[in-house]
């Protein structure tokens, strides 16, 4: 079936000498992965290889056959054309770094409009605004509201919060837990949004110790999720 819809690039990967496989979760059908064969030569052809740099917001025509084989892309153009995104060294670490987390954390091959409204919003204020170095971790928490596992606020007076549980409990258990300052800073996120990403500040040990926090309630929740290669890059950029 040929469709027309939007969609966000999670991945590409050299295939041959010639050709990419594309991962891109789509507004129509969620995940999709797309054969493109010979776009790493033909100099003519419509569809460019950089279409397809990490997280790049695009509008496709696809042949959908719905059938768990590749996909192909038959029109791309780009959707949302990013200033800065690509080209701030410090802001394409934290793209590299999303776009790895999200490939590890979208399984689904259906339609999740909350879930792809939401990147596109995100991707779109990162791209407009002076990069925070609390971004990645303030987009990884708002995440898991369309992923199903947003921490349960109730009672976030306790003095620990269960990895597992995905909740605030008085008094500790065997899953891993986050408590003291880490779990003040923890706190601070919740509930807010990338507007008050200035009234949050952490010294660059706490957010490191946060991030590894937050990789950790993913794989917790997320099956088969794989810890990003990307995560040494992005603590080496705000060391």
């Amino acid at each position: 079936m040929q469709i027309t819809t939007r969609a966000i690039v999670l991945s590409s990967l050299k295939y041959g000498d010639t050709s990419l496989i594309v991962k891109a979760f789509t507004r129509s059908d969620g995940v999709k992965s797309y054969l493109l064969k010979g776009v790493l030569t033909s100099k003519r052809a419509k569809i460019k290889p950089a279409y397809f740099l990490p997280l790049m917001q695009l509008e496709v025509v696809a042949n959908h056959k719905n059938k768990g084989n590749l996909e192909s892309l038959r029109e791309v153009k780009v959707a949302v054309p990013y200033q800065t995104m690509h080209t701030n060294i410090v802001k394409n670490s934290v793209v590299l770094f999303l776009a790895e987390m999200l490939g590890n954390s979208i399984q689904e091959q259906e339609q999740d409009e909350s879930l792809f409204n939401y990147l596109e919003y995100a991707f779109h204020w990162m791209d407009m605004h002076a990069l925070s170095p609390n971004f990645h971790i303030m987009f990884l928490l708002n995440l898991t509201k369309y992923l199903g596992f947003y921490p349960d606020t109730s009672y976030n007076n306790l003095p620990f919060f269960d990895l597992l549980e995905g909740s605030f409990t008085k008094t500790p258990s065997l899953n891993p837990l986050i408590q003291s300052e880490n779990l003040d800073n923890f706190k601070k996120f919740l509930g807010m949004d990338f507007e008050a990403l200035s009234t949050i500040q952490l010294t660059k040990s706490n957010r490191r110790e946060l991030l590894k926090t937050v990789v950790q309630y993913y794989k917790l929740h997320v099956d088969g999720f794989r810890e990003p290669k990307s995560l040494a890059v992005l603590n080496a950029v705000f060391t």
